[in-house]
């Protein structure tokens, strides 16, 4: 972490006495009282328990970890030291907070300890492309200022932990690339996910992990998500009522390469702002619903991938005149496809293929 070096005072002393004891009183009364401060203790020993938890062997001469030293004031520190942490610099006599870890993705082996949870302050944890193993901890849930959680490209396994409901202020959530397995959270009923209390989460991405049941209405229609991701897991049904009014703000909806079965889900043209759909790489079977067209036709819908299912029949008429500005897929499906449409190109399933699926 780049700091603020403190200001450096030079003693020049003449042959008199009166000019020397002005200088030395001068400089002392320039030097701010803040610098007596240091960091929280409870930070500097939760930023000691991260280092241990990692594996040194994994750590090299020129990473942020390396850079960990100790025998200094983590947050008062200067020079190349305590690389990828932010610190509050508070105006009296305080103690330092840390606000950010943002470590460098050069494969950490480790654990995620639950020490992580008494950095109270912390406002930005990013931890992504690395090599951290085992659970997310539970006492994540603590960060109650943290508004952007990465915790991508990593080995994390188990369930996600209900505890991330808490963090009532997070903005961006994302766990993809791990090997989370489990359901979304969710009460004791199973159908209301406690991530509906995170109302200024913007960004969801819980993509390429082991993650399996039903994505439910209320995870869709988080009424402030613009960006929602889920692909390449084994969820096999997406539950969408009438949106009515909820989730007005999604743009993006990713579900490709799951075990999505059923019918094309109708009601997911209640989100009004949508214009990105990939359910691709799924097991969906019979008919394009015609609204699907329709929002074609409007130029709601700009991306709509809906190649490599089984769905069957005629395309809708909007499908075969889309715009340039429509830009998706229907191939490797079982429809009567003209070769002349564009969201055609790349051919259809064999009919043996489309009979097995049929038959199951």
């Amino acid at each position: 972490m780049a700091k603020k070096s403190p200001t450096k005072f030079s003693f020049f002393f003449s042959s008199s006495p009166l000019y020397s004891l002005l200088t030395i009183t001068i400089t002392l009364s320039l030097i701010p009282s803040q610098i007596h401060s240091s960091t929280h203790e409870d930070d500097i020993h939760s930023l000691q328990e991260i280092k241990n938890a990692i594996d040194p062997n994994s750590v090299s001469s020129s990473s942020y970890i390396n850079s960990w030293d100790f025998t200094v004031d983590p947050c008062h520190s200067t020079g190349p030291q305590f690389l990828g942490i932010l610190c509050d610099l508070p105006l009296d006599n305080s103690s330092s907070r840390v606000t950010a870890i943002d470590l460098d993705g050069i494969g950490y082996e480790g654990f995620l300890t639950p020490a992580i949870g008494n950095l109270t302050e912390l406002t930005i944890l990013n931890l992504n492309s690395n090599k951290f193993r085992g659970p997310i901890p539970e006492t994540i849930g603590k960060l109650r200022k943290l508004t952007r959680l990465t915790l991508s490209d990593n080995f994390f396994t188990g369930g996600i932990p209900q505890e991330i409901s808490q963090l009532k202020k997070l903005q961006y959530l994302d766990l993809s690339a791990n090997r989370l397995s489990g359901t979304i959270p969710s009460d004791m009923t199973g159908h209301i996910t406690p991530l509906k209390d995170l109302i200024h989460l913007r960004w969801l991405d819980i993509s390429d992990n082991r993650l399996s049941g039903v994505i439910r209405w209320d995870t869709l229609s988080l009424k402030g998500v613009v960006h929602f991701n889920v692909s390449f897991n084994r969820f096999t049904s997406i539950d969408i009522v009438n949106n009515a009014g909820q989730g007005q703000r999604l743009r993006l909806l990713e579900a490709q390469g799951n075990n999505l079965k059923g019918h094309l889900p109708v009601n997911l043209v209640s989100f009004t702002n949508l214009t990105v759909i990939n359910l691709s790489n799924n097991q969906y079977h019979g008919t394009i619903p015609k609204e699907y067209g329709t929002k074609l036709r409007t130029l709601s819908w700009r991306r709509l991938y809906l190649d490599h299912n089984f769905l069957t029949g005629n395309l809708p008429l909007e499908f075969t005149h889309t715009s340039t500005y429509v830009k998706g897929s229907v191939a490797n499906n079982c429809l009567k496809c003209p070769t002349n449409v564009v969201l055609c190109h790349g051919g259809q399933r064999p009919s043996t293929e489309c009979m097995r699926q049929h038959e199951i």
